[in-house]
């Protein structure tokens, strides 16, 4: 694609939210993101995000950036006020996250003049479940895909299989997810720890999060190791089934569910080993904002944001997918060396601060600057950032 010689004004972005029920991963990563934008790049950047859903961290909320709200009242209805929202905007760039919402509001907006971004959180491999999902995809591979300005992901690996999947002359280009940052304090090494080991994941209760796999390795793991506990944070559809299957190995007592909606700071910073058993995963910020508390992490080899951020051993352990013997012998691992890990944790703490908000916001603008054609932007770039990377780059 030819680039278009860079305007003298702003480059007018719109960013869409889906509806969702909930502010959770990719709504909080499009908010974060827009506001480090909007206030870093004032110069170069206007940023517009279109909330579809009414989420209470929104509405009413200040933000540096423009809130567009507007809520329907089915899909066609949603649909029309995504169309016109995008006519009336006059938008250089459209942001879409995920395959199904991008083909779906690309082709909603056929005849306006607009350059989308498809923008990958999960994993497109196991998102064609359905007909409808299958149609839609394959509207992204002949239709949608060559005319996109850029497709942007959340890992490098993600990135590499969808242009494997889906091959086109489409610039990939990896935009890390910002890691936040906490006011808790980390624990620091000890002579010994005077409770129960703590064991600690965070995330949807969901099929795709594996808390069925937790369970079990972690059933598995007290037959050799006793006293140790388990905390599961989170919420979600499968609650009733996961407090099902701890009543069904026996759990009770050393399996805690918690409720952290805004924040897993006081969790995490009470625990001492991370534990990890998505099926999938796009990158995985739950992963990140552990070792941002110095944990090690044990977590399945999956699709595809593990590899891409346990890249050593000091920041925590790599198990095949679906090697349950092999991830209870982690568990007993850490469990036997939590004191001595704990040296470790001021590295992962300093490894993951390259992916703070003040540092990935700076890849976010180069990417969408170049995408709209420009090489360079006005504002002043921290020495240090990331920056924009292109698929398969190191």
């Amino acid at each position: 694609m030819v680039e278009r010689a860079m305007p003298d004004g702003k480059t007018r972005v719109l960013y869409i939210v889906p509806p969702t029920r909930s502010f959770a991963g990719i709504e909080r990563v499009t908010d974060s993101i827009c506001s480090a934008l909007a206030s870093e790049y004032r110069g170069d950047l206007e940023i517009s995000v279109l909330y579809t859903s009414p989420f209470e961290q929104i509405v009413g909320q200040p933000r540096p950036y423009d809130v567009l709200l507007s809520f329907s009242n089915g899909r066609l209805d949603l649909l029309r006020r995504v169309r016109k929202t995008i006519a009336d905007g006059r938008f250089d760039l459209v942001v879409v996250p995920q395959v199904e919402p991008t083909a779906v509001f690309w082709l909603a907006c056929l005849g306006i003049r607009r350059r989308f971004i498809l923008y990958l959180h999960g994993n497109p491999r196991l998102e064609r479940r359905s007909f409808k999902a299958t149609v839609l995809f394959e509207a992204m591979r002949f239709l949608v895909l060559p005319r996109l300005a850029r497709v942007f992901g959340t890992s490098p690996r993600q990135l590499d299989a969808f242009r494997h999947d889906y091959p086109s002359k489409v610039e990939h280009v990896w935009v890390p997810n910002p890691v936040r940052s906490f006011d808790t304090a980390v624990p620091m090494p000890a002579p010994a720890i005077d409770r129960p080991i703590r064991f600690v994941t965070v995330g949807r209760f969901a099929y795709q999060k594996g808390y069925d796999v937790l369970l079990r390795a972690f059933a598995a793991f007290c037959e050799t190791r006793r006293g140790a506990e388990l905390a599961l944070v989170g919420y979600g559809e499968e609650e009733a089934a996961i407090r099902a299957l701890i009543d069904e190995l026996g759990l009770a007592d050393r399996v805690r569910i918690e409720h952290y909606p805004d924040s897993p700071a006081i969790p995490l910073s009470n625990s001492d080993v991370y534990l990890s058993g998505a099926r999938w995963e796009g990158w995985s910020l739950a992963i990140c904002e552990a070792l941002r508390f110095g944990l090690p992490v044990i977590a399945f080899d999956c699709e595809f944001g593990p590899s891409d951020i346990l890249v050593d051993n000091r920041l925590g352990r790599l198990v095949p997918l679906g090697d349950m013997a092999g991830f209870v012998e982690a568990m007993v691992h850490y469990h036997d060396h939590v004191v001595s890990q704990r040296r470790d944790a001021q590295y992962r703490i300093d490894y993951i601060d390259r992916f703070s908000l003040d540092k990935v916001v700076h890849a976010h603008a180069q990417a969408l600057l170049a995408a709209d054609g420009r090489a360079q932007p006005r504002s002043a770039v921290a020495g240090g950032s990331l920056t924009a990377a292109p698929a398969g780059a190191s």
